[in-house]
């Protein structure tokens, strides 16, 4: 598998998350996501619809920046998480909660990226399958 570089995310690509919590309760994100150049990385940003059972929909909003490895940070700056360029495993530690994540790359140029979130008031999985809109 060939692995995965900064540059190889630039552009547009729709997504769809589905975020199940271990209680069973289940909430659908579409939308999408743009890897804009900035400077010497990319800032990510994706512009959705929240749905959840028996709610009105939520437009929802996320900021990151991307850096070389690659490396994920939070919009203010502070360190997310490494993606492993060939696929596989990655965590972030938020403290009281542990966020497992994987990305799989077997699809490309599509890819998914899940998470298993666990804490004291946290018990969910999130799965978000990407598909470019300009490849």
């Amino acid at each position: 598998m060939t692995a995965r570089r900064l540059q190889d995310f630039e552009g547009a690509w729709a997504f769809e998350r589905r975020i199940t919590h271990a209680g069973g309760q289940e909430a659908v994100v579409t939308g999408r996501a743009i890897w804009m150049r900035d400077g010497t990385g990319f800032e990510y940003v994706e512009t959705g619809e929240m749905r959840l059972t028996g709610a009105a929909p939520m437009r929802v909003e996320r900021r990151y920046r991307w850096e070389e490895g690659p490396r994920v940070y939070f919009a203010d700056g502070r360190f997310f998480h490494h993606v492993p360029p060939e696929g596989g495993e990655t965590a972030h530690w938020c403290d009281p909660d542990q966020y497992d994540g994987a990305y799989d790359f077997s699809r490309w140029p599509g890819f998914t990226v899940t998470w298993a979130v666990r804490g004291p008031r946290k018990d969910y999985r999130m799965m978000t399958i990407y598909t470019p809109e300009d490849r």
